[in-house]
């Protein structure tokens, strides 16, 4: 063997012997690799929250969990138009709907605003549930309404047909038109035509002079 192989296979070994430059080398090496891979991770992690810009990301719909509520809203407002084409506005301090196969919405302080012929009348209720494909109201529990000309009806467990302006109530009734005063335990009531039907322990009051 020659002289150059021999410098050449003795720098060799000087290299892998135990303690040597490549011991030092790896043993470096199985430190800092872990540290930068995880410097390396933090920042992956990191920059979409500190850089500009958008952030894609991909959900698996199998793991998303579903809300039981599909969406609640505050201070909510509806409009339709009755069948003359009157104008009406339901306002409600809020209003849930669960899922959109249901168009029923759960609404908490209800302010109904409709349009008579003679002026405007509000419908107040604590609770209802407002059916948007028929624009009916089921009120269970209290309700008030009031017209122009100090026209008042007062009942509960009602329904309301907005379009067709049509309330039935199967609560004690009472109430104040023109001609004066009255009480029922049941009532139909056609709040265009003001005109109210009685059912049950009827009580009028009559005011000649109106």
């Amino acid at each position: 063997m020659s002289d150059v192989a021999l410098r050449v296979r003795s720098e060799r070994q000087r290299w892998a012997q135990p303690g040597g430059r490549h011991d030092r080398i790896i043993a470096t090496a199985n430190r800092a690799l872990p540290v930068s891979i995880g410097v390396l991770f933090a920042f992956l992690v990191m920059a979409p929250l500190t850089m500009g810009g958008d952030a894609s990301f991909v959900l698996d719909k199998n793991r998303v969990e579903v809300a039981k509520e599909r969406m609640k809203l505050q201070q909510a407002r509806y409009r339709g138009t009755d069948a003359k084409g009157q104008p009406f506005e339901l306002d409600a301090g809020s209003a849930l709907q669960k899922s959109s196969a249901e168009p029923v919405v759960r609404i908490a302080d209800m302010a109904a605003a409709i349009r008579l012929s003679d002026g405007p009348a509000t419908l107040t209720a604590p609770t209802a549930r407002y059916d948007m494909d028929t624009e009916r109201v089921d009120v269970n529990g209290p309700i008030k309404v009031r017209g122009p000309d100090d026209y008042t009806l007062d009942t509960s467990n009602a329904v309301v047909d907005l379009k067709s302006r049509q309330l039935q109530s199967t609560g004690e009734a009472t109430g104040t038109v023109r001609q004066g005063t009255f009480r029922g335990d049941r009532m139909r009531a056609d709040l265009e035509a003001r005109t109210v039907t009685l059912d049950g322990n009827a009580r009028l009051r009559f005011n000649p002079r109106r």
